[in-house]
């Protein structure tokens, strides 16, 4: 059965418990942000090959897969706030003993085990964000809650610009940023959600069923992100773009993304996140047919601004219908798959492009994930309609 969210007469916003909350995510975002890359520079410079790195990387978001229908049941047996805590602890020592031995070998188990500890923690505070953001400011807040954690993502790289990528420094930071994290939680627990609400049954399993075209958005948002980071680099040099303007262009793509999701958000607030949703999806799928055309025009920097905005605007939305439709443990347990499924788009789709690539060459690129912003338009628009003709 379907819970419904927290009732629109809610009153004040707790902005001091949301504060804390955001302040948690955003750290933990900067220290993940930062340690892809400086272990792949640390990888390079052992002469590791790409595939090696690659396969090395995975660790982590299989550590995410595995562990997220996990959370619900350690948040019921040991409590939302204890688990995130541990978390943020483990998540410390983990990056300290990466950076102690540093062993191809040994960082495989390690990465995996720090893809375990820190999905709980990621999991259970944007589970806290949704649960305590007031129904009639859900979207703006939870745009403000995504473009804060764009923005900490990509302040991670640029801490390495600081403090280089050489012995502990680097390391350094993400270990204080995990620490900083638990910190946070201290002093917000107080205020914060249990989810303790005596539905033993909530889990990963039982929500899927519940939501199966949230989960396909998650799934596409996910896999559009990954396969943008990864392959936009051979995509641009297929139009004999340097280096330089690809990595610019990137940069433009995700300052999109932080700049204008409190603008999506409100549009969720007027419109609905369903119908936000499907706006997203297609002018995203629009952005995939604009950009072969305006790739070598100056054109190209407007439409990779709005096209970073809309594609995690998709996310975006996903958790708004998820707090608007949710509650409580089934609340967390929705979480749970949403960090599943986002592993899992993030894992097939770079390689499920690559392959089409290969096959039709650069354009594989922008037609593989037009393809799959329309798909999502289309079930969601069907869903939309299926749902107006029950009433």
């Amino acid at each position: 059965m379907i819970e419904q969210g927290v009732s629109g007469s809610a009153a004040k916003t707790p902005w001091a418990a949301l504060a804390g909350v955001i302040a948690t995510v955003s750290v933990f975002a900067i220290a993940q942000g930062l340690s892809y890359p400086l272990l792949s520079f640390i990888l390079q410079r052992q002469g590791m090959s790409p595939s090696l790195i690659g396969l090395s990387a995975a660790m982590t978001p299989l550590g995410f897969i595995l562990s997220a229908p996990l959370i619900p049941w350690l948040s019921r047996r040991f409590g939302a706030g204890r688990t995130a805590l541990a978390c943020a602890g483990l998540a410390a020592l983990l990056l300290a003993l990466i950076g102690w031995q540093q062993n191809v070998w040994l960082w495989f188990p390690l990465r995996f085990l720090l893809g375990l500890s820190v999905n709980p923690l990621y999991v259970i505070s944007e589970t806290w964000m949704i649960a305590l953001t007031p129904p009639a400011k859900r979207g703006r807040i939870m745009g403000l809650y995504t473009s804060i954690i764009s923005a900490g993502f990509a302040t991670g790289p640029l801490a390495l610009t600081i403090v280089g990528t050489q012995g502990w420094p680097p390391f350094m930071v993400g270990i204080v940023a995990f620490m900083f994290c638990a910190l946070c939680l201290l002093w917000v627990l107080p205020r914060l959600p249990d989810f303790n609400d005596g539905h033993e049954q909530a889990s990963v399993m039982r929500f899927v069923p519940q939501a199966r075209l949230l989960l396909f958005a998650v799934f596409a948002a996910a896999a559009f992100e990954q396969v943008t980071l990864a392959l936009m680099s051979v995509y641009g040099k297929g139009f004999g773009g340097s280096e330089a303007k690809i990595s610019t262009l990137l940069a433009v793509f995700v300052a999109g993304n932080i700049a204008l999701q409190i603008p999506l958000g409100m549009l969720a607030e007027r419109q609905g996140a369903r119908r936000a949703l499907i706006f997203c999806a297609l002018t995203t799928a629009l952005g995939c047919l604009l950009l072969p055309w305006s790739f070598n025009t100056a054109l190209v920097w407007p439409i990779a601004f709005v096209w970073g905005a809309v594609s995690f605007g998709i996310y975006t939305m996903t958790l708004i219908e998820l707090g608007e439709r949710f509650s409580g443990s089934m609340l967390i347990a929705g979480n749970a798959a949403f960090a599943m499924f986002w592993g899992i788009g993030g894992i097939v789709g770079p390689p499920v492009t690559g392959a089409v690539m290969d096959v039709v060459g650069v354009q594989g690129f922008p037609l593989t994930l037009g393809l799959l912003c329309v798909t999502l338009a289309g079930f969601q628009f069907s869903r939309r309609r299926d749902a107006e003709a029950r009433r």
